[in-house]
């Protein structure tokens, strides 16, 4: 339960979908991470298509798990006709046979400091790669 309002948020973190397994698996285990690290405790994944759960499904399974509201998070770098208008489609779409629940679609990571760190953390991590493969040879 959210401390703030007292209300039962859920999470509902959205990629595009993949036919690639691996990009799938991907949004799971950020979800699972997610659901760990946060103070929410429902978090489900889904995908805008090519794979499931969809955006209905995990809406679904977000008020079987007994969400009052569901917040949706784009896992997109940049805002664009996803985050405008194709998950909000989808998400209304889902919602409309759980009026009593309300939702809301935050933006995506956009310029978030933290996704800063994340570039400074992989080139890091490569460099340190390349140097420790140098000294191999």
């Amino acid at each position: 339960m959210n401390e703030r309002s007292g209300e039962q948020i859920a999470v509902l973190i959205v990629d595009h979908g993949s036919r690639k397994t691996e990009s799938n698996q991907m949004l799971l285990q950020a979800a699972a991470r997610f659901a760990t690290l946060s103070e929410y405790s429902i978090v489900e994944p889904a995908h805008m298509e090519l794979a499931s759960p969809s955006i209905a499904e995990a809406f679904t399974r977000c008020v079987e798990r007994g969400a009052t509201k569901v917040v949706v998070f784009p896992w997109f770098l940049g805002p664009g006709r996803h985050w405008t208008h194709d998950i909000p489609a989808l998400v209304r779409e889902a919602a409309a046979d759980f009026p009593q629940v309300p939702w809301l679609i935050t933006p995506p990571f956009g310029m978030h400091q933290g996704l800063f760190q994340a570039i400074q953390d992989r080139i890091q991590t490569s460099l340190d790669a390349e140097r420790t493969s140098h000294q191999a040879d």
